[in-house]
């Protein structure tokens, strides 16, 4: 029989890796919920025209990485490549935006691009979006949010704050009138890529990484010469607000996203950490999607980081999650199993903040305990005979020089609490 193996680009998370996604993951959360946001989720599948629309027809997005096919009635589907759009779309068919809203959301984005490590086609992003706030002050949150995350995660020394404005439509529209005509002069020294963007998206080119590419760009017009006065407004007192909540950043001229979508702020969170993946988490705003989906005008700003390359970042960074159970269980004959089934029952109701694994199998108590040392617990609970015959057990440490316990079931419970609240601090 042909073996199965798991289509190129879409990678499988195994036991032994899933311990930092969750701890990335609720991490996030915890951030989330102490800044008042609220988790939305949307189809994996949309209407192939929502991200044409609203990423831009000419992205590389839309041109070549979308799994895009007709369904039975002809109409053309998408997997979604990212999660913006969607997110707006339930938005304005809801109704959620009648005031401000805050919502989050999880899971797994899609695009056909070459698997190499940090870059899948089957990617996971955690996306925020924030509606009906227009000011500096929105986007200066978002940004503080992010360092909340980093700074729990233990990452935010190696991570950098890249920042740009690309200010108002009829501002960027000159600016693109001023950066073709620029470019055009020096054609032949662009690449093949760059060229064909030329007369399609000439933005894109400013964050080229072909050299040749960029010292054509190092003479090329600025942004910064063509906002009107909103635009650097808006930038200028986002700027304030970072210097005086502390958050360093650096300002890059040439950060314009890969989504047609953005105005004004625009931001890359980098990291040298990885190679040609440096770029962990973006975003900015899109005041305009909301009333081109139907909805009334309304502000919007967000971001979304890529999950895989946080994780990718924590194993570069060897660091790991503990998912060690507190309390592995071993008993001595199926009598003194039977026991330590309901023990262990009420043990998790009544501490649900303890790991408790216990042994299954049977075996000698020398086999028990090896495995119980493998699993990394702290403390073996031994159920045998004698401590049974007067309602007591014994707690053997795995981890310490502690000493050897054989507590009565009142002894137990306050052990136990100790042992619950430590896990808690840790």
């Amino acid at each position: 029989m042909s073996q199965y193996r798991a289509i190129r680009g879409m990678v499988d998370v195994l036991p032994g890796e899933t311990s930092l996604w969750q701890m990335l993951e609720q991490t996030a959360r915890d951030v989330l919920f102490a800044h008042g946001y609220s988790e939305i989720r949307t189809p994996l599948l949309e209407s192939t025209d929502l991200f044409a629309r609203t990423i831009g027809e000419v992205t590389d997005i839309v041109e070549k990485e979308m799994y895009s096919f007709p369904d039975r009635n002809d109409d053309s589907l998408s997997l979604r490549p990212e999660g913006t759009a969607g997110t707006v779309r339930a938005a304005v068919q809801h109704n959620l935006i009648q005031s401000p809203q805050r919502v989050w959301y999880m899971g797994p984005m899609f695009r056909y691009e070459r698997p190499q490590k940090g870059r899948q086609r089957q990617f996971h992003q955690l996306g925020v979006e924030a509606f009906g706030m227009p000011g500096a002050d929105q986007d200066a949150e978002l940004l503080l949010m992010c360092r909340q995350w980093w700074k729990r995660l233990g990452i935010d020394d190696v991570l950098t704050l890249e920042l740009n404005t690309i200010g108002n439509n009829e501002g960027r529209e000159r600016y693109k009138i001023a950066l073709t005509g620029y470019l055009s002069d020096n054609f032949d020294a662009l690449d093949e890529d760059s060229q064909r963007r030329l007369a399609t998206n000439p933005l894109r080119i400013l964050d080229s990484k072909i050299a040749s590419t960029q010292a054509v760009l190092t003479s090329a017009p600025e942004m910064a010469t063509f906002l009107d006065d909103d635009a650097r407004a808006h930038h200028d007192r986002l700027c304030e607000l970072l210097d005086i909540a502390g958050l360093p950043f650096i300002s890059n001229p040439r950060l314009v996203r890969g989504l047609d979508y953005y105005n004004k702020t625009v931001f890359e969170w980098t990291t040298d950490r990885l190679g040609a993946q440096a770029t962990v988490c973006g975003g900015g705003r899109y005041d305009g999607m909301v009333a081109q989906f139907g909805g009334k005008s309304t502000p919007a700003s967000g971001f979304a980081a890529g999950l895989e390359r946080l994780v990718l970042l924590l194993q570069t960074l060897e660091m790991d999650a503990n998912t060690s159970p507190d309390l592995y269980i071993v008993s001595a004959d199926d009598d003194a199993f039977a026991q330590a089934l309901c023990e262990a029952d009420r043990i998790r109701a009544a501490f649900p903040g303890l790991g408790v694994v216990q042994h299954l199998g049977g075996g000698s108590f020398k086999s028990q305990f090896k495995r119980a040392d493998k699993s990394g617990a702290a403390w073996a609970m031994v159920f045998a005979a004698e401590e049974l015959a007067e309602g007591k057990v014994t707690l053997k440490p795995l981890r310490s020089d502690e000493q050897q316990m054989t507590l009565s079931r009142e002894d137990l419970n306050t052990f136990l609490h100790q042992l619950e609240t430590l896990a808690f601090e840790n």
